[in-house]
């Protein structure tokens, strides 16, 4: 059984008892959050599509921990204009460990 949710303008597939890294999300590390904006569900039955989301079904999971992801380094450059520019960026996220996924009956 697996559902896709949206969160943070991407998509996750989320499973049981599983842990995944989403954008980063205003909660402290233990607390629980519930992710409603589910847009597809597969189990037993079959495959549920969402109009968009699926009404009545979400995501229960608890927030394991925030951190940063990699350094991406961008560079841009006019050529014979002495003109240089350098960043660099790491995007925040927050760890989700799925506790349980509720679907509807029906």
């Amino acid at each position: 059984m697996f559902m896709i949710v949206e969160t943070g303008g991407m998509q996750f597939r989320l499973e049981p008892s599983r842990t995944v890294k989403v954008p980063l999300l205003k909660s402290e590390p233990g607390q629980h959050v519930c992710l409603n904006h589910v847009l597809a569900i597969e189990d037993d039955h079959g495959v549920t599509l969402g109009r968009p989301f699926v009404e009545g079904a979400e995501a229960r999971t608890t927030v394991v921990g925030h951190g940063r992801g990699p350094k991406i380094r961008g560079f841009k450059f006019k050529r014979r204009k002495n003109y240089r520019r350098r960043w660099g960026h790491r995007q925040g996220y927050t760890e989700l460990k799925v506790e349980e996924l509720v679907v509807p009956q029906g």
